[in-house]
């Protein structure tokens, strides 16, 4: 196997949640490319959340968000085990969803996750969920959500 720094290996490895061989591995594939090798780690990480979507998620977190008390979010999130729920990756993805609800007015669960993300609009919503499925090896559903805007009427 080729040389890659170290520094690269550590910061692929932080950002697609994958171990150190794996990480490496991509980056000798790639020719030491990063942008490359993020990109066939995501991709194999996506792969892998698809495969993990029939499993069942029962745990969880529901998170909250008021906007100077004139909008307010209520959200949903499940996945497989308290360990995760526990998790500050998992808690960021929540305040992350609450933080995109607030702003960008999905009307449902199918429009939540095909709306480009507030924080990173060359990625959906759902992507992002992906991506912490990957990371967090487990099932994560966005299982509902509820927005209200002070003066809005149903």
């Amino acid at each position: 196997m080729a040389d890659v720094p170290v520094e690269d290996i550590k910061k692929l490895r932080e950002l697609t949640g994958v171990g150190i061989t794996d990480a490496k591995k991509a980056l000798v594939e790639s020719a030491g490319d990063f942008d490359k090798a993020l990109a066939a780690m995501r991709k194999k990480g996506l792969t892998k959340a698809e495969k993990r979507s029939e499993r069942e998620a029962r745990a969880g977190l529901i998170g909250t968000y008021s906007h100077d008390g004139r909008i307010g979010v209520l959200v949903e999130v499940n996945c497989e085990t308290d360990f995760v729920a526990k998790t500050d990756e998992f808690k960021e993805l929540v305040k992350d969803l609450t933080l995109h609800i607030t702003s960008m007015e999905p009307k449902d669960e199918k429009d939540l996750l095909e709306q480009p993300f507030v924080k990173n609009p060359d990625q959906t919503v759902g992507d992002y969920v992906k991506e912490h499925i990957a990371k967090l090896g487990e099932n994560i559903v966005v299982r509902r959500f509820n927005r209200m805007a002070l003066g809005e009427v149903e």
